[in-house]
Parts: structure tokens; sequence; C-alpha cells
């Protein structure tokens, strides 16, 4: 399993260059943290639909403008995936000799490794809340098409084919599709995401 780098293990940072964030970076992912933390908290307390914007800034001491420049509507607080970033930076250093699969494991079970439990707890929370949420169920589509199409694109560029490639799109289309069948509308925690992953690199044998 490769190691991650430090900016991949600084608060579950966005930056993956390998370089220390700088003061600059850490404030702006502090503001990130707190508004998405704020959202979270307030929408279990009242419900997605009651809760707005300038009560999730107000809550994370900043403006709705400031708000904005970090998520462009409310749905994507709790939308966007601040892993995927860390785990395609893994997956790119996996030793080359692994499947696809089994790369997208390693680098999986590296990103989870480094996390506190106080990050995986809020992934939980986030993921149960967009499964709980029926205004969102649209948006999990569109979700699912992303994942998709940025986990071909990191295939495509591991294995030297293009990201459009029949083979690349099916085996992205069953990994993801596999951890949506998986989870049942719940989070996807890291023993079910790597017992997905076994299960297919396996070839999904049913005994």
């Amino acid at each position: 399993m490769a190691p991650l780098n430090r900016a991949m293990r600084d608060n579950c940072g966005m930056q993956t260059t390998g370089q220390p964030l700088g003061l600059r970076e850490r404030k702006k992912l502090k503001t990130r943290q707190a508004i998405r933390r704020e959202a979270i908290r307030l929408i279990e307390e009242n419900g997605y639909a009651a809760t707005t914007v300038e009560q999730i800034a107000e809550a994370a001491e900043v403006s709705p403008s400031t708000f904005f420049r970090y998520f462009p509507s409310k749905e994507s607080v709790l939308l966007a995936d601040d892993l995927d970033p860390l785990i395609l930076d893994a997956y790119a250093q996996q030793p080359p000799e692994l499947s696809p699969i089994q790369a997208f494991r390693g680098a999986y079970a590296a990103v989870m490794a480094n996390m506190s439990e106080e990050q995986r707890e809020f992934e939980t929370r986030r993921q149960r809340l967009i499964f709980s949420i029926p205004e969102l169920k649209a948006a999990l589509y569109d979700e699912y098409l992303r994942t998709v199409t940025v986990i071909a694109e990191a295939v495509s560029r591991r294995i030297g084919r293009d990201p459009s490639d029949f083979d690349i799109r099916v085996l992205a289309g069953a990994a993801t599709g596999a951890m949506m069948a998986a989870s049942d509308g719940g989070p996807v925690t890291p023993e079910l995401a790597l017992r997905v992953m076994d299960f297919i690199e396996a070839g999904m044998p049913l005994r």
C-alpha cells in the first residue's frame, strides 16, 4: 500500500500536491470545514427544507457571500465529496503491477487509515443525510454519473487508454453501482467498501 503524502494527512485537506498547506490554504480549509459542520448540524436538527444558507452562514460565522465562494448551493454542501481528490491522488501512487480494482482498494484503504474518528463520523453523518433527503434524490443520480466519469478517467490514465473506452466505462460503472447496491441506501462504511472491491476483484463469485 502506497503511503499518503503529508498534505493528504492534513485534516483530510483539499491540497494533494505533496506540499504542506500554507497559512492561507489552512484558513480556507478551516472555513470550508466550519460551513459543512454547521450545515450538517442544522439540517440534522431542523430538517433540510427548513435550513437556509443564511442560517448556515451565521452559524459558521461567515457571510452568505462567503458561503457561496465555497459552495454553489445548499445541496452541494452535502453532496461535495472531499475524499475524492485524496483517493485519486493515492490511486496514482499505487504500484503499477496492481489491477485497477486492487489499486483503488489500496488507495481507499490508505485514505481511510489516515482519517481520524471524527472525520469518519462526519462522513457517515453526511452520507446518512444525503440518502434521507428526498430533495436530493435527483442530484444523487448526477453524482453517480460524475463518479463513474471520475473513476473512468483515473483508470484511463493508469493503463493508457481512452476514458470513453467501453471496458473502462463498464468497470467504473460496475464499481460505482456495486457500492450503491451494497450500501442499500445507507452510508458506505470503509469495511463495506473494501468488501465490495474484494468481491469485484474475485470475479463476483456466487457460491
